[in-house]
C-alpha cells in the first residue's frame, strides 16, 4: 500500500473516532450552540422591531430583520462550534492519547486531519440546524439561484475550515482543555463586534475598524451578499484572503506543536 493510501487510510480512521466521540458525546456541541440559537430569538423577538427600524430608514418590519441577522448569525454559529476542536485536541495533547499514537504505526498527521474534517462537518451540521430555526422564524431566500447557493455553501465550508485549523493550533498550545476554551472564546466575540447585528456603517468612527478589519465582517456580508442579492464588492476576495491566510496560519502553529516531543 503506498504512503498517500496510508495517509488516506488513518485520517479516515481518525476522523471516524472523531465523529463517534461527537455523537456519543453531544452535550458539548449542543451548549456551543445555544449561544447564536439565543442570540438569533433575542434580537429577533425582543429588539427585531427597533433594529429593523433602523436598517430600513423608518418603518419597523421584523421579517427585515430576519434575513439581515441570519447570515450573520450561520457565520457565528461556525465561531462557536469550532471551540469543541479546540477542546478536543487539547484532551488528546495533554492526557497520553498523541504519545501513544506516536509510538503507532500510523500517518503521523492524520489525528490533526481527524480532527479538522471532523470540526468542518460539525460546523456544517450545526450551520443547518441554526439555518433551520432562521427558517421556521420566517428567514427566505428567494432571490438566491441555485449557483449562489452552492458558492454560499462553499464559503460557508471554506470560513469553517480556517477557523477550526486555529482553533486546533490553539488546542494544541493550551495546557489543559479549560484553558483551550478559554483561548478560542474570540471566535465567538468576534461576530459581536462585526457586521452581523448592525451594520458596520452605522457604528461610531473610532469603533467601525474594529468591525471592518476582522475575518467575519467580509464574510458576513458576503453571504449576504449570495443569498439576499445585497451588493458584495470586494467582500468576496477579501474573505477568501483572509481564509488563506487563517488556514496557512493555524497549519503551521498546530503541526509545529503537534511535532514537538510529549513532555
Amino acid at each position: 500500500m503506498s504512503s498517500l493510501s496510508l495517509a488516506v487510510r488513518d485520517s479516515n480512521t481518525m476522523l471516524r473516532r472523531n465523529l463517534l466521540h461527537a455523537w456519543r458525546y453531544p452535550s458539548g456541541t449542543l451548549n456551543l450552540l445555544l449561544t447564536p440559537i439565543m442570540m438569533l430569538l433575542l434580537f429577533v423577538y425582543i429588539f427585531g422591531d427597533v433594529m429593523s427600524a433602523g436598517i430600513g430608514g423608518g418603518g419597523a418590519d421584523r421579517s427585515d430583520y430576519i434575513a439581515y441577522i441570519v447570515p450573520g448569525l450561520l457565520l457565528m454559529t461556525v465561531g462557536s462550534t469550532v471551540i469543541g476542536a479546540a477542546v478536543s485536541v487539547c484532551v488528546d495533547m495533554t492526557e497520553g492519547l498523541t504519545a501513544r499514537f506516536r509510538t503507532m504505526a500510523i500517518y503521523r498527521g492524520s489525528l490533526l486531519v481527524g480532527h479538522v474534517v471532523g470540526g468542518v462537518l460539525q460546523c456544517l451540521m450545526s450551520v443547518a440546524l441554526v439555518g433551520a430555526v432562521g427558517v421556521a422564524m420566517g428567514f427566505r431566500s428567494t432571490d438566491a439561484t441555485a449557483l449562489e447557493w452552492i458558492a454560499a455553501l462553499a464559503l460557508i465550508t471554506l470560513f469553517a475550515l480556517a477557523l477550526t485549523w486555529i482553533a486546533v493550533g490553539m488546542g494544541a498550545a493550551s495546557p489543559n482543555p479549560e484553558a483551550a476554551g478559554n483561548m478560542a472564546m474570540p471566535l465567538i466575540l468576534l461576530p459581536l463586534i462585526s457586521s452581523a447585528f448592525i451594520p458596520a456603517a452605522t457604528m461610531p468612527g473610532w469603533f467601525r475598524p474594529i468591525a471592518e478589519y476582522q475575518p467575519f465582517t467580509p464574510a458576513i456580508e458576503t453571504l449576504r451578499g449570495l443569498l439576499l442579492g445585497t451588493e458584495i464588492g470586494n467582500n468576496g476576495w477579501i474573505t477568501i484572503a483572509w481564509c488563506a491566510g487563517l488556514i496557512a496560519i493555524g497549519y503551521r502553529w498546530s503541526t509545529a506543536r503537534f511535532n514537538r516531543d510529549p513532555k
